[in-house]
């Protein structure tokens, strides 16, 4: 058996998590040509048993017998168990945040650890993999608000509108009071997540997590998981969804320090393009309403409780139709959910990703901000929009209207968002920072149609409908599957081919076929993804050193030089021609001191997100269905993007057109700012050309778009289409 670390003895190697692999039944005569479909992947498959009809299972190491048990037993949960567990009687749990004024208590809310951004935490993950993103984790135009729930397109050939979604539910605070509670809440506050998202409530299942103290052989310490069980069980039992699974339990517990009683509830569903639906605010002018279901233990006047409640059932699946149906006629534009923060914290949110502000209603009572409203719903309507009759399972309140002007007023305040919004982003800055001020540079523009001599690259000689498009695809290569789409939606014919390197052979084997397949193409495409896993020594090496063999050292001269050819590289396919020599020089050669690069990012970590990135030049034919001064938004996902380059070669590119795109504001203007400028490149370059424009690299992911994206970041998110379109239309148009 191959071993993922050497030192590890049989028992080791029997029990270890580290070596887990994919394990595949196959029949006898199958296993071969099994075989031979990993070899084309570039996996290792090795058989390790066989399956036998004596219902017992052995292992082996160095001939000695480690394992020898019977089927039966592996069946069963080992030796029967037995406990006492005693629920004890729970305590309530009301949200708190000190302040006389709303102002105060607004401020305190915000820099909850448990409300304050967390934007520069999760921007260190990869959102737009695969080019299926529906909803981005930060929506609006200023990226802020966050989402309800995962949405994502199903990774599907071809075009699809089916989207899954998923969402959490927990409360640390409510589960430690009342753990029975905590877990009913956790299922109701996940699955309306998901219906604030545009899904339907009855399409869902669930999935939890569990983390509990070590048990003992405390009754009182059993009743934790027991009761929080029991409140899961309920919930799913009163809202007609079933959990499918689980993550195994875990013990929290170190000395006299134990974890909260912890059930998170997951909730996944099924739904379409069409009905996702996000929360940040969107028109001035429009209404925002509340949909409240009534809730166990309240009067039949009271709004919301003072602690947390759970819903009256057939009330919250009545409520749960109402934000369904406003979301079937379009009649929600924003929609959202309150959880640990309440009303205040759903409301501050919305505003944030665009700029906008909420004018409350004279006769709202601001205290219903700071009461728990689990499985209740804050709509934003158009005036148009026919309001849903209150009836007596769902109570349809009036909140107040959206503003331009960037505040919450009440009838006794107005507070800045501004501030709030400063207070929510500088809590964790100091250990996830995201934001750094940085002076403007120099906007590029230039235009090679009015160059005396014009340096634009002539048609080919040969055009063709089809041009055949070759992706090699390297250890750790990740987008191969959504740039042959993107090159497929452009009229391409596309072939990818899988570097193997598991041994000298097929190493030899993959540059022999490769040079092959460079020489039957017109376009060399080099995705993105880690190479080789990026480590050490920077990225794209491995590419690098694969394409520096001479035989395909020749071909991409080949292509390039002497048949018309062109070359794309994205993000590690942008690397790896940076260090090849192929942008900024066209041609592969050996690097100097002085060769430009790409390195970190200043901030130090992995950047994932939406820019603008505006066209600086016409030079190549990847950009002649572009305009200079285009903008454009592109989903970006790196850690090491950052160009660098001295002031001479700066000056050469920045005169021969080879800037082709750089990161640029709201307003279109190139900077250093980390809002707009990522990873800090020099010049806000985001990608560069060789000097007759055949090849361009550049670290935004042109390939990542298509139908029903990011549809809660506005603007055009297809225009960066027309880089592969024009690729493909230089040999087509």
């Amino acid at each position: 058996m191959p071993k993922k670390y050497d030192g590890l003895d049989g028992t080791e190697l029997a029990i270890s998590e580290s070596q887990e692999r994919m394990a595949v039944a196959l029949a006898a005569q199958d296993v071969e040509e099994f075989l031979g479909y990993a070899r084309e992947e570039n996996l290792e498959a090795t058989p390790v048993a066989r399956v036998t009809d004596d219902e017992r299972v052995r292992m082996t190491w160095r001939g000695a017998t480690i394992v020898d048990v019977s089927r039966a037993f592996l069946s069963s949960n080992g030796a029967p168990k037995r406990t006492t567990a005693h629920v004890e009687h729970e305590a309530t749990w009301a949200p708190s945040w000190p302040g006389a004024t709303l102002a105060e208590r607004m401020d305190a809310l915000v820099r909850d650890l448990n409300v304050c951004s967390n934007k520069g935490l999760s921007e260190r993950f990869d959102s737009t993999i695969g080019a299926a993103t529906v909803l981005m984790p930060f929506g609006g135009r200023r990226q802020l608000t966050p989402s309800m729930a995962m949405v994502a397109k199903l990774p599907a050939p071809g075009e699809t509108s089916t989207t899954s979604g998923m969402a959490w539910g927990f409360n640390p605070y409510l589960s430690s009071a009342d753990q029975f509670t905590g877990s009913y809440l956790a299922v109701v506050e996940s699955v309306s997540k998901l219906v604030a998202a545009g899904f339907r409530h009855g399409n869902v299942y669930l999935t939890f997590q569990e983390y509990f103290e070590k048990l003992r052989d405390e009754p009182e310490r059993w009743g934790k998981p027991v009761g929080a069980l029991l409140g899961a069980l309920m919930a799913q039992l009163d809202l007609g969804i079933g959990s499918i699974g689980g993550k195994d339990s875990m013990s929290g517990s170190f000395e006299e320090l134990d974890v909260p009683p912890t059930l998170v509830s997951f909730a996944v569903a099924c739904g379409s393009v069409r009905r996702a639906t996000s929360p940040e605010l969107k028109q001035e002018g429009s209404r925002l309403i509340a949909l409240l279901p009534r809730y166990r233990g309240t009067d039949a006047d009271e709004l919301l409780p003072a602690d947390a409640r759970i819903p009256e059932p057939q009330s919250l699946l009545s409520t749960f139709d109402v934000a369904e149906e406003l979301v079937g006629d379009d009649g929600a534009i924003s929609m959202a959910t309150p959880g640990y923060g309440c009303l205040a914290e759903t409301v501050f949110k919305m505003c944030l990703g665009n700029a906008l502000g909420v004018e409350f209603d004279p006769g709202f009572d601001p205290e219903l901000l700071f009461r728990p409203a689990y499985g209740s719903f804050v709509v934003e309507v158009s005036d148009e929009t026919l309001l849903p009759v209150a009836n007596s399972q769902t109570r349809v309140v009036p909140l107040g209207i959206v503003t331009g002007d960037y505040e919450l007023s009440t009838a006794d305040e107005t507070l800045d968002l501004a501030e709030l919004q400063e207070a929510w982003e500088a809590r964790l800055e100091p250990v996830f920072p995201y934001r750094a001020a940085g002076e403007q540079v120099e906007t590029v523009s230039f235009d090679a149609t009015r160059q005396a001599p014009a340096p634009a690259v002539e048609a080919p000689h040969l055009h063709t409908a089809r041009p055949r498009v070759v992706i090699p695809v390297f250890p750790g290569s990740n987008c191969e599957y959504d740039s042959a789409r993107a090159f497929e939606r452009a009229g391409a014919e596309v072939s990818t081919f899988v570097i193997n390197n598991l041994t000298p052979a097929a190493v030899t084997e993959s540059i022999e076929t490769l040079a092959a397949e460079i020489g039957r193409s017109q376009i060399v495409m080099l995705p993105g993804g880690f190479s080789g896993g990026d480590e050490p020594d920077g990225s794209a090496k491995f590419i690098t050193a694969f394409f520096r063999a001479p035989a395909l050292t020749e071909a991409v001269r080949e292509l390039l030089d002497g048949r018309d050819g062109l070359m794309l590289g994205v993000c590690n396919g942008f690397q790896a021609l940076v260090k090849l020599g192929l942008v900024p020089y066209g041609d592969i050669r050996p690097a100097q001191p002085s060769s430009p690069t790409l390195t970190f990012n200043t901030i130090g970590r992995h950047q994932s997100r939406i820019v603008r990135t505006r066209v600086a030049s016409n030079l190549s034919p990847w950009l002649s269905r572009c305009q200079v001064g285009d903008v454009q938004l592109v989903p970006i996902s790196h850690g090491e993007g950052r160009f660098v380059a001295d002031d001479e070669t700066l000056a050469m590119l920045v005169a021969g057109g080879q800037i082709a795109t750089q990161y640029v504001d709201e307003h279109g203007v190139a900077t250093m700012d980390l809002d707009a400028n990522p990873n800090g490149s020099v010049l806000a370059i985001e990608g560069i050309t060789s000097p007759d424009g055949r090849v361009f690299g550049k670290m935004g992911h042109v390939e990542r778009n298509g139908f029903g994206l990011y549809r809660n970041i506005p603007g055009d998110k297809t225009m960066v289409q027309s880089i592969i379109e024009g690729g493909v239309g230089y040999y087509t148009d």
